[in-house]
């Protein structure tokens, strides 16, 4: 009756020992992926369009939280058959060694009506993501107004 006893008792041990060591696995695993469309974001005059998805890997929510890497992909539409294209401008604000909060821009241009034009871009220690979409003149570069009118999409924040 003992060792009946004994042996049911570790098995119930192996058993709730078993279901320990793999709830945080899943639990990690779970939150190591996360893939989420964003938008579709439009311009105003709706001239330009754009939306795609977003996966972000590793997950560190320290101080102050950050995926590892963070990967964007998409597509921007220009909606007008005129000489303006549409932008696609991305804020990606990463957390550096020391702590700070920099940002980077990543704008993407079609000038093409009728053809999306696809793009993805991968950031680090990523914080926040946030787009902008613009249509305007054929330029190198967004406008400032672009860049700085209007009001930015969230479309990642580490939590």
């Amino acid at each position: 009756m003992t060792i009946v006893r004994t042996v049911a008792g570790l098995a119930a041990a192996a058993l709730t020992a078993t279901a320990l060591l793999a709830a945080p696995a899943a639990a990690g695993a779970a939150s190591q992926k996360a893939s989420s469309p964003w938008g579709p974001y439009d311009s105003a005059g709706h001239r330009a369009r754009a939306a795609g998805s977003l996966t972000v890997s590793g997950e560190d929510h320290a101080d102050i939280p950050a995926a590892a890497t963070a990967r964007v992909s998409g597509k921007v539409h220009d909606l007008t058959r005129g000489s303006s294209c549409g932008w696609v401008i991305f804020r990606v604000t990463y957390r550096t060694s020391g702590g700070n909060l920099p940002f980077k821009q990543h704008g993407v241009r079609n000038c093409s009506y009728g053809t999306p034009k696809s793009f993805t871009f991968t950031g680090r220690n990523v914080y926040e993501i946030e787009a902008k979409i613009c249509s305007e003149a054929k330029a190198a570069k967004p406008s400032l107004n672009c860049v700085s009118g209007g009001t930015w999409k969230v479309v990642y924040l580490s939590k």
